[in-house]
């Protein structure tokens, strides 16, 4: 009981705190917005199960309760509602009476100010109209301005004056345009003023481009004028040097003794004194240079220089490339190549007046970087195009060019010691022509010569020899005339043509700015190059030539003797030209003599070979009866013919000039060297006939007769053909074929195997094999005397 009692007690309390909080969340529900009152709706879900039917039970509740509130208050009110609804048609008719009052009112109020409201209108409209004119001659006022600025930029471009027109453009954009840009046509103006600008900047280009083509074509006179001017004022400094040291010692040859050679190919002195004396031109003289100070200045204004700087490099650039590329023919005539110089300095005689005339267009590494580039191509087509050139004379007029070429660049600032380095090469060439062509002249003039003493038949003649050739001899000046001098024509005209190339070699030191030192080892050095060189082949070739004979030979080795001693007398020469003394420590020396003495030597071996050569033929032509019983008791035709002809020409060696010491000497030696080596010569060859394997047999009259031939040779060997030989020294040549054939004849073979060995024995020089081998063909001779030898 208590526990049932206790459960309902429990169920009691639990109802009324459902109730209790099913009345909280009603007021909630009534006092709150009703986009929140989800989380309290969702409250009465959560609590315990079937909660939510008793609060909708609880809601509807509550809801009736408001619905006889709701009643209660409208039957309170309703009596009141249709007290007003009464009161309010009773006054309708009342209100639709004024109405009607105040419709007739306002007509008639209407109808009295018509009139005062269309004149009110005309004033206001007056008024508006006044107003608008002032506004609007004010707003002309600010716009003429523009206007007048605006004409005045279209009678700038009209008349090219750009700058001025960039100027005003200017002024428009930000003075006057601003003051009056709500209007259309300041707009377009404004709109207008860009493209205004960049047709202007298409103009200045334009005109920047023809000015370029145009300075393309006035280089070659820009470049023209600048040379002259170089060349002009070098001359006049040539002719202050020149007034100096005429008031000074001067040597016999000066460095100017032969008139220079100007790039005109007329004498310095012969200048006209007109052209030393015209005005004295410049590149703006020649040149227009106006478009590129327009145009600078026209990029500046807009702002964009650097875009037009790089364009004017860039284009001045590709200009440089397309002048610095010569002629395929240019090495043909020295025209090419002064077109060539022309266009190149004319293109940077106009870098330099755009360098100093401008601030910043281009600068001095920008030129510095051109020229740079310009040195490298132009020494690159010199040094290849001077290697085609073949005619001196070209070579130094090139030269001349080259010279008045760097003198002119650089008096304008630029760098030219790699042109005068260049120039070393360029001379190098020039030496090679020159000895090309004194090499042709060398073989003429031994073609021509007759290779015989000069006859002089009175004392000009005598004089003029001398003159050409430094000849001095006691002995010969001494003898009456007509006499004879001992070398031949040729010599005192090498010795002329030597000197001749020395001032060939010297017309292209000069102007190049070296020291008296250095052209003096230049031309030692050159001359060198002719003694040692061109001289020493051609007189090798003449030695060989097959028409040179052993008297012109001997006359040769004579020629070289006395061109030896004059190699001296060249030195001089040199000397006194650059007025070096010979004992500087630097100082070159001649080579000639060691160039004659080879030439002596290849002579002295061809007059050898040449004696053995003529011996050998006269051998050949030997026909000997190798099985002849008995000899015919006289020596062979052939051999006496060689003896003749040996002793004719010895008489040759001995009769040569010998008034001086020196060639009497030397024509001796040679005789004596070319004696000796022919009966040596001719002996081998005897020996050789006796010893050949063809000859298989022979007789002991062959023996005989042979015998009687060397005999022949023994005694013009003890003829002393060339005097100078001591005791026998000559017949030695022929001992071991005397031996050798007194061992036959004799037969006194005990004697030689008894002796063999021995310093003392008789047939010493008899070699055992010789020996051997001439008895083996006399025994087959004796063995088959019918055979055949």
């Amino acid at each position: 009981m208590n526990t049932v009692t206790l459960r309902a007690n429990m169920a009691e309390s639990e109802s009324l705190e459902t109730v209790t909080e099913h009345e909280r969340i009603l007021q909630e529900i009534e006092s709150t917005d009703t986009a929140c009152v989800g989380p309290t709706l969702r409250s009465v879900y959560d609590d315990q199960p079937n909660a939510h039917k008793r609060f909708m039970e609880k809601l509807d509740a509550r809801i009736r309760n408001h619905d006889r509130e709701i009643e209660k208050m409208c039957n309170f009110h309703h009596q009141g509602f249709v007290d007003a609804i009464t009161e309010l048609l009773k006054v309708r008719a009342d209100a639709e009476k004024l109405m009607g009052q105040v419709s007739d009112t306002n007509r008639r109020l209407q109808d009295a100010g018509r009139e005062v409201t269309a004149q009110t209108e005309e004033v206001i409209r007056c008024r508006i109209q006044q107003r608008n004119m002032a506004t609007t001659v004010e707003k002309l006022q600010l716009c003429i301005p523009v206007l007048e600025m605006y004409s005045k930029l279209k009678e700038q471009l009209e008349s090219k004056r750009y700058y001025s027109a960039l100027k005003t453009m200017e002024q428009l954009e930000n003075i006057y345009i601003p003051r009056v840009s709500q209007y259309r046509f300041c707009q377009i103006m404004a709109e207008t003023l860009p493209k205004l600008r960049e047709e202007i900047k298409e103009i200045s280009m334009s005109d920047l481009k023809d000015f370029l083509e145009s300075i393309r074509k006035h280089s070659d006179k820009i470049g023209e004028t600048a040379m002259r001017q170089a060349q002009q004022h070098r001359t006049f400094n040539s002719a202050v040097q020149k007034q100096v040291t005429l008031s000074c010692a001067k040597p016999l040859y000066g460095l100017n003794s032969r008139t220079p050679l100007n790039h005109n190919g007329l004498s310095a002195e012969a200048t006209d004194e007109e052209e030393m004396d015209e005005e004295v031109l410049t590149a703006q003289d020649l040149v227009d240079f106006s478009p590129v100070y327009r145009c600078l200045h026209i990029y500046t204004v807009l702002g964009d220089r650097e875009t037009f700087e790089n364009y004017y490099r860039k284009q001045r650039k590709k200009q440089a490339r397309l002048v610095l590329q010569p002629q395929s023919n240019m090495h043909e005539t020295v025209e090419g190549y002064r077109k060539y110089f022309n266009q190149i300095v004319g293109f940077f005689v106009v870098e330099d007046h755009i360098l100093h005339a401008t601030q910043g267009l281009v600068t001095r590494a920008f030129t510095d970087e051109l020229w740079n580039m310009a040195l490298s191509k132009i020494i690159a087509v010199l040094r290849t195009h001077s290697s085609y050139c073949s005619d001196p004379d070209l070579v130094l007029e090139l030269k001349n060019l080259i010279v008045i070429f760097a003198d002119t660049l650089q008096g304008y600032g630029f760098p030219v010691n790699r042109l005068f380095d260049l120039l070393f090469e360029v001379r190098d060439q020039y030496n090679e022509t020159l000895l090309k062509k004194w090499a042709l002249v060398f073989r003429d003039i031994f073609e021509q010569d007759n290779y015989s003493p000069i006859p002089v038949e009175n004392e000009e003649e005598y004089k003029s020899v001398v003159s050409r050739f430094p000849f001095h001899d006691a002995e010969i000046e001494k003898q009456q005339f007509p006499k004879k001098l001992p070398m031949s024509q040729s010599v005192p005209q090498i010795y002329a043509q030597v000197k001749e190339f020395i001032y060939a070699s010297l017309k292209f030191s000069e102007s190049l700015h070296r020291s008296s030192t250095e052209i003096d080892d230049m031309l030692r050095k050159s001359t060198n190059l002719l003694l040692t060189r061109t001289l020493s082949s051609c007189l090798q070739n003449l030695i060989k030539k097959p028409h040179i004979g052993l008297t012109e030979l001997v006359q040769i080795i004579i020629n070289t003797t006395h061109l030896e001693h004059a190699c001296k007398y060249l030195e001089d020469f040199i000397t006194n030209i650059t007025n070096v003394s010979p004992e500087t420590v630097h100082t070159t020396r001649l080579y000639g003599l060691s160039t004659f003495k080879d030439a002596r030597h290849a002579a002295e071996g061809e007059i050898y070979t040449k004696l053995n050569q003529k011996i050998d033929e006269f051998i050949q032509l030997a026909d000997y009866e190798w099985g002849m019983s008995e000899s015919d008791g006289r020596a062979s035709g052939y051999l006496m013919d060689l003896i003749n002809f040996l002793r004719s020409t010895f008489q040759v060696f001995t009769h040569l000039p010998n008034n001086n010491n020196d060639h009497a000497a030397m024509s001796g030696k040679v005789a004596q060297t070319a004696c000796m080596s022919a009966c040596k010569h001719l002996a081998t060859s005897l020996m050789q006939m006796l010893l050949d394997t063809e000859l298989k047999q022979i007789s002991m009259g062959a023996i005989q007769q042979f015998n009687l031939d060397v005999m022949q040779c023994e005694l013009f060997a003890s003829s002393e053909p060339v005097p100078g030989f001591q005791g026998d020294t000559l017949q030695l040549a022929f001992i071991d074929l005397r031996q050798l054939l007194d061992l036959f004849m004799v037969w006194d073979w005990s004697t030689y195997l008894a002796d063999y060995g021995q310093p003392t024995s008789k047939y010493l020089r008899v070699n055992p094999s010789t020996a051997l081998a001439l008895l083996e063909k006399y025994v087959l001779f004796l063995l088959f005397p019918s055979a055949q030898c």
